[in-house]
């Protein structure tokens, strides 16, 4: 059976504005004085992962001194954490009937996303419960290069053991989609909040609103 290979922020659940908050609360714990608003975290977002969006950022003025940037998304990463232990996010519409059918129909679930383990582990369990049904989990830290590179896609699919002609991606992002068709993977693309404006450009399909999982399933010829 074929696999379906989902992105996570932005894809599975409107996580940015919680990152953009817990991001912002990183800061004041380490009084840096940094205040991300939404118009600027949508710009950042360009850079993939979390400790590089914070580099960038530095770098982009003027090379400031931060603290250490794998310390300061240590400290982001428990404040996101705890938001969404504490149930302030739902999965987006269409998301959670596609996974039922996925799973009805015997097609293998994967995971590649940018973000820590951390942060998938309690977003799964919180909206999909323990049984989530994700055969592969394949995170950031686990390849030399993220997003728009392929790296994580095709990490996803050795874990999978299977070849892009078997796979389909679902992502929200330009760079997610990117990555995807460098892995040689058709996607289907799903806007998010953050993400709406960006260039689709060689989406397979792209769904404005909820996700329909029988054209997805359709995709993969079931």
């Amino acid at each position: 059976m074929p696999a379906l290979i989902f992105d996570v922020d932005g894809t599975l659940a409107e996580t940015e504005e919680l990152h953009r908050q817990a991001f912002n609360r990183a800061f004041a714990d380490h009084a840096i004085g940094w205040q991300w608003d939404e118009t600027l975290y949508r710009d950042l977002l360009k850079v993939t992962g979390g400790k590089e969006r914070i580099l960038a950022y530095a770098e982009g003025r003027g090379g400031m001194a931060v603290p250490d940037a794998a310390r300061l998304h240590a400290a982001k990463t428990r404040h996101y954490v705890e938001a969404v232990d504490g149930g302030r996010l739902t999965l987006r519409p269409g998301i959670a009937a596609l996974i039922a059918e996925a799973r009805r129909c015997g097609v293998a679930l994967a995971i590649a996303t940018t973000t820590s383990r951390d942060n998938v582990d309690s977003l799964l369990a919180h909206t999909l419960g323990v049984d989530h049904g994700f055969d592969v989990i394949a995170c950031g830290d686990m390849v030399p290069a993220k997003k728009p590179a392929p790296d994580i896609y095709e990490l996803a699919m050795q874990m999978l053991g299977m070849p892009p002609g078997e796979c389909l991606a679902i992502e929200d992002s330009a760079n997610g989609l990117r990555a995807a068709r460098a892995a040689g993977l058709r996607c289907v693309v799903t806007p998010a909040l953050y993400t709406a404006a960006d260039d689709f450009t060689g989406a397979d399909i792209i769904m404005d609103g909820p996700l329909d999982p029988r054209r997805v399933m359709a995709m993969l010829g079931l």
